[in-house]
């Protein structure tokens, strides 16, 4: 084989791999003792020998590549002198080598391969700043439904009893038993999305993105604040129960006729990561950045996980929530094979219908919801308006079944009491909860016999669901239901249970909302989202003090 065919990047460091385990063979001894430009010769002398068919000419040009290679002064920016060579040494795996680099710059190995890492110096001016009483509020929100698509006329609608269940307009869905959804009829990403991505990414990004730069003008971060902000101390974590499920459906037809015809983007536009990663880029954000996807429960896990990267001290911004974009085919398809969607498709706005003996099961619905999360002290720098404050949460599993709640709510339950340990309120404190209650028979059922297994019979508690008018928007339903919690806090009115003309039996009417808002000075407030597989959050707000 020719030394040229051999000039290509990877095989300049497979053969300087073999010149450090030839050499680390016969001159151990000789490389820990004699000093760098010692062993550079010697490497070089080793190498002969284990090359020595290769054209004089071709050995040379291969070994000014190999010597031109120098990883770790990148990775490093070391104000040390060091040979390339030892570089390699220390990439691949060379013990003496990786010993000193461990010694003096403290540097992180996985299986033998040195992972980047900061300059010392970087690490020095970047340490983590103390994280006591780091508090964190809630200074913008952002959604998109379809009762509405900025937070206040969303809010405005959940008081007014507005429903946004209808009929399916997007696509034929005569052959389905369920012919009613949560459907966003007219959307607009004007101003928030791109021509050339909106006509790419699925609408659950599109949602995002909307949903996440509405939050950012809500809370007055502009071009010129944008400026000013340390943006390695931003993050978005946004998820999504299903993802990009319209692309990745489009893509396996495309796959029945040709794999040539399938769209080059459908693989990351399905991703659920997506969404939250184009966000970051589009505002330059390198902080914290993943989605998480836990079902029906994806929203809280996001905010709590975001809340809590603030308060160690990681960031000081925080974007995230939740969306999801399934009323489609496959989408409905696949909940009516669960039999779990309502079929009342003769009287849409009357299908979701949570605690009342008459519900059928749930309304699919679809949208986004992000708030900013802020750390209090930041906010205060820069006059923000604040909304709320997060006070903390809990998650739990069920263990018990794929889509049905355990019978005794124990991990409903068990959420509860430890979001609000976590959160250092007591039960006293809370006098609205904005339910998971979906309308189904046997989720409202044990979610209300655990709310009153922790909290008893309190006259104050006020307990109502959102989805009674909007549906259920699966992973996107935490964070629309935490706007309208943080909301209720603002406005001191929570919306009514619309629907709930002939409550269950095993419900106690008093704790319950009824038909119409309802005035309340929120103390504390708790947010609820459960997920197939037995995924449980609690998260909690209250006015900001």
């Amino acid at each position: 084989m020719a030394v040229s065919s051999l000039s290509s990047p990877l095989c300049t460091w497979f053969l300087a791999a073999c010149m450090s385990i030839a050499c680390e063979k016969d001159h151990l001894l000789e490389l820990t003792q004699k000093s760098r430009h010692k062993k550079l010769i010697g490497s070089v002398h080793c190498s002969q020998n284990l090359l020595s068919s290769f054209q004089v000419s071709g050995m040379q040009s291969l070994m000014s590549s190999c010597l031109s290679l120098e990883p770790f002064e990148v990775l490093y920016n070391s104000n040390r002198s060091s040979s390339s060579l030892n570089s390699i040494f220390s990439l691949f795996g060379s013990k003496s080598s990786n010993r000193r680099q461990m010694q003096k710059r403290s540097a992180v190995h996985s299986g033998g391969v040195a992972v980047a890492v900061q300059p010392e110096k970087e690490i020095i001016l970047k340490k983590k700043p103390l994280t006591k009483n780091r508090r964190v509020v809630v200074t913008g929100m952002g959604v998109v439904t379809s009762i509405g698509q900025d937070a206040d006329t969303f809010y405005n609608n959940l008081l007014d009893g507005v429903s946004g269940i209808s009929e399916i307009e997007a696509f034929d869905c005569s052959q389905f038993p369920t012919k009613i959804a949560g459907e966003i009829k007219s959307f607009s990403a004007d101003g928030c999305v791109s021509p050339k991505l909106f006509k790419r990414a699925d609408k659950s990004v599109l949602y995002l993105l909307t949903a996440g730069k509405k939050a950012l003008a809500d809370a007055g971060i502009t071009e010129q604040v944008m400026d000013v902000l340390d943006k390695t101390r931003c993050g978005v974590i946004i998820g999504s129960a299903l993802g990009g499920m319209k692309i990745f459906n489009d893509a396996i037809e495309a796959l029945r006729v040709s794999y040539k015809k399938m769209n080059p983007f459908c693989v990351p536009f399905a991703t659920t990561n997506v969404g939250s990663a184009i966000l970051a880029m589009d505002l330059g954000w390198m902080g914290p950045n993943y989605s998480i996807s836990s079902a029906c429960a994806t929203s809280n896990f996001c905010i709590l996980n975001s809340a809590n990267h603030i308060i160690r001290g990681e960031t000081d911004l925080m974007l995230c929530g939740g969306s999801d974009a399934a009323i489609i085919p496959i989408g409905l398809g696949g909940f009516v094979a669960c039999r779990t969607l309502s079929q009342r498709n003769d009287d849409p706005t009357k299908a979701s219908r949570p605690w009342d003996t008459d519900r059928d099961g749930f309304v699919l619905g679809e949208g986004a919801g992000v708030l900013l999360l802020e750390e209090l002290e930041h906010a205060k720098r820069r006059g923000a308006k604040i909304y709320s404050e997060f006070l903390g949460g809990s998650f739990t599993c069920d263990a018990y079944h794929m889509t049905d709640p355990h019978p005794d709510g124990m991990g409903i339950a068990l959420c509860i009491e430890q979001a609000l340990v976590q959160s250092g309120v007591s039960k006293e404190n809370v006098n609205y909860i904005n339910a998971h209650a979906t309308s189904t028979l046997r989720g409202d059922l044990t979610e209300f016999q655990a709310i009153v297994r922790c909290f008893g019979q309190n006259p104050e508690l006020r307990v109502n669901s959102t989805k009674s008018m909007i549906g259920h928007l699966l992973g996107a339903s935490g964070a629309v239901e935490a706007v309208a919690t943080i909301k209720a806090i603002q406005t001191g009115w929570v919306h009514p249970n619309i629907n709930l003309e002939n409550p269950d039996e095993a419900v106690d009417r008093d704790l319950l909302v009824g038909t119409k808002k309802e005035s309340l000075d929120i103390k504390v407030a708790l947010s609820n989202s459960f997920g197939f597989g037995g995924h449980n959050s609690s998260i909690l707000f209250a006015p900001y003090k």
